[in-house]
């Protein structure tokens, strides 16, 4: 080979080296660009992906690529692989559209780092069904209406009669707002999601409460007072003391007056008898005479436990 044909060779050669090279450097920030997160100028955008067990992925990535959380299946996949990552989890993930780049978004994938979709309710010792209808509410996706129709099911209550040794037939009369009031343990109970059932709810609270009285059934099946009665005299109790000291004072009072058929006279019975809140106002002279089956300063009410459980 002469040296003018040699000088040629090794110029069409440079050339290709320079061709592949610019074709290299352009191809590198393509990739580069599109492991950037997706809309990088936009505000971040909250998008939630379940990612099914069993995926593989080319399945997580063009999922991914569907719902906008990157950029480019492809180069996802190249990603994983130069990176030799074979440990992608399901689940249901979080990402953050404009946040989140391929390479945070397999990181979280790797650890698993899926949603926390448990949900909290705490019943608070002292508060009512309708607090705890307002709670269910606005923590899952039930109604106050599904937990009233809940309590008005008469299939459904007895068969919590039938379950639980402290639930009673009591729990049933009619004058009784809502049958479960008094009975659901205060406590802060975690469930798996926002769908989770009210009658799931309230099984799982009751088994607590089951727990808890369990405790004490040997001295309650000794007493001259049923379940229903010591329940019910118990939560007038609590909410007319402030601390465990006095409440004992004020339980020894309502039994002494019990004994001697006497009205309990307690005014936190009246105040919910006419569904008056105590910070609001003061009670009338009518609402303390007229007859309730709540209301222990009225008339008929002497030697009587509030008829329901919880006030």
């Amino acid at each position: 080979m002469n040296k003018k044909v040699l000088i040629i060779v090794l110029s069409v050669i440079l050339v290709l080296f320079l061709i592949f090279g610019v074709i290299a450097i352009v191809l590198k920030n393509m990739y580069d660009k599109s492991l950037n997160p997706v809309n990088i100028s936009e505000n971040s955008q909250t998008i939630e992906v379940e990612i099914p067990e069993g995926t593989g992925t080319s399945g997580i990535a063009n999922l991914l690529e569907k719902e906008k959380v990157i950029q480019n299946a492809f180069t996802f996949k190249v990603y994983v692989k130069l990176n030799k990552v074979n440990n992608l989890q399901a689940g249901k993930y979080e990402f953050e559209n404009g946040k989140d780049n391929v390479e945070s978004i397999v990181k979280k994938m790797v650890s698993g780092e899926v949603m926390d979709e448990t949900v909290k309710l705490t019943f608070v010792e002292g508060k009512k069904i309708k607090d705890y209808a307002e709670l269910i509410a606005k923590k899952t996706n039930n109604t106050e209406e599904d937990v009233y129709s809940l309590l008005k099911d008469e299939e459904y209550i007895d068969s919590l009669i039938e379950k639980y040794w402290f639930l009673t037939d009591d729990i049933k009369n009619s004058d009784i707002y809502y049958a479960l009031e008094g009975y659901l343990n205060p406590d802060t109970y975690v469930f798996e999601n926002k769908d989770v059932s009210v009658k799931y709810i309230f099984n799982y609270v009751l088994n607590y409460t089951d727990k808890t009285l369990s405790k004490y059934k040997e001295d309650i099946e000794r007493s001259n007072l049923n379940v229903h009665q010591i329940v019910s005299l118990a939560s007038v109790v609590e909410l007319e003391g402030k601390s465990e000291e006095a409440r004992k004072g004020i339980a020894g009072v309502f039994i002494n007056r019990l004994n001697s058929k006497m009205s309990l006279g307690s005014d936190v019975t009246t105040y919910y008898a006419f569904n008056v809140d105590m910070k609001d106002s003061d009670l009338t002279k009518n609402q303390i005479n007229t007859y309730n089956p709540y209301n222990t300063r009225g008339p008929n009410m002497e030697g009587k436990i509030p008829v329901r459980s919880n006030l």
